[in-house]
């Protein structure tokens, strides 16, 4: 297991940027444009499969999501945990901002923002759904592409697939627990049997099939089998997000035309929560003497989100139409830009990192 262990690391985190993720924000305002042409011009079918639910999780959107969520967590190996030793400053940094200061970080900056200093400018019955969006979006870390983020920083692999795997175990028993005691905080209703739900429909269920896929593949082909398996998947994971977007804004359409600033505005706290919370994990990595390798990394794991289970978490809970679902939406929307000048930072500033840090005086 240690072997593979290495192995699955360096194959994960070494991962360059594909045509796809370098251009995400191109390929969201693209179905931007095109969920708001389909939802006008084929309004009856978009509504058609709004109804299509069964305890209140909408059937279309299940399947999307899990086609979308499964392969990333297929690339998760769970037996890195055992490199929790290794690394433990810069996971116990992580688990921290991740968990301890990013949720809330993000409700005070929606409770500021979105409650007040924009409220004028946002449709009144939506303010409270644009806070739950955002909040959802905070609570879930990201899987994926952190390991995109890991290989331009250069961080060190082992420590980039160990983190990813133990937030993902926390994820099961934490993700509920924090949305609804912000939302509850918001004076936001929390339906919980939907959001019990949901953590059993987009996390539990997707972590054991994708486990149990990694498995069979590697059992039956080794690592090369994995990768395979991998690569026939990565084109439906895409094809599902994009799917998913265009439903959206198919449904949202009129709200956006109707308030074009809508966007630009629930983008302003994750711009600022995504730079304090990479910020803060990377001074106090600094302070803590960890390995740069490991800092950048643990700043970008600590600021980006897992907006694919917040996108399906915000739809099961307040529906396509809400302004949650739109709210987890710009998450995606702003999410490679924003990160990938979050590397630039990480890169740009490692003398500095390393001039009289912690670790360069206990070198």
């Amino acid at each position: 297991m240690g072997v593979e262990c290495e192995v699955s690391a360096k194959k994960a985190a070494g991962e360059p940027m594909g045509f796809f993720e370098r251009y995400l924000t191109l390929w969201v305002f693209l179905c931007i444009l095109a969920g708001i042409s389909l939802g006008q011009l084929f309004n009856a079918p978009f509504r058609f499969l709004g109804s299509l639910e069964v305890a209140q999780v909408n059937l279309p959107v299940a399947i999307l999501i899990w086609l979308m969520v499964i392969p990333m967590l297929i690339k998760v190996d769970f037996g890195a945990l055992h490199h929790v030793k290794r690394h433990w400053k810069g996971i116990g940094v992580t688990l921290f901002i991740n968990w301890g200061v990013k949720p809330f970080s993000m409700a005070l900056l929606a409770w500021l923002f979105i409650g007040w200093l924009f409220a004028p400018y946002l449709p009144a019955e939506q303010l409270d759904s644009y806070i739950a969006g955002l909040i959802i979006l905070a609570a879930a870390p990201c899987t994926a592409m952190v390991f995109v983020w890991s290989h331009l920083t250069r961080g060190e692999p082992n420590f980039t697939l160990t983190q990813v795997a133990l937030n993902d175990t926390i994820m099961i028993f934490a993700f509920a627990p924090i949305v609804g005691l912000l939302l509850g905080l918001s004076a936001i209703v929390v339906p919980w049997s939907t959001l019990f739900l949901s953590v059993v429909l987009y996390i539990v269920i997707p972590v054991v099939i994708g486990q149990w896929w990694r498995r069979a593949a590697i059992r039956r082909g080794g690592e090369n089998g994995l990768q395979r398996v991998l690569a026939r998947l990565h084109p439906f994971s895409l094809g599902a997000l994009l799917a998913t977007l265009v439903l959206l804004f198919g449904f949202q359409g009129e709200q956006i035309i109707d308030q074009p600033l809508v966007i630009a505005l629930l983008a302003v706290p994750i711009l600022i929560q995504v730079y304090f919370n990479s910020g803060l994990a990377y001074l106090l990595d600094r302070t803590f003497g960890v390995d740069h390798a490991v800092a950048g990394p643990s700043a970008l794991i600590g600021a980006s989100n897992f907006f694919e289970l917040a996108v399906a978490a915000a739809i099961s809970l307040f529906g396509f139409q809400s302004g949650a679902a739109l709210a987890t939406v710009v998450g995606v929307l702003v999410e490679v830009p924003v990160m990938l000048s979050v590397v630039r930072i990480v890169n740009a500033t490692k003398g500095w990192y390393e001039r009289n840090s912690a670790f360069s005086r206990r070198t």
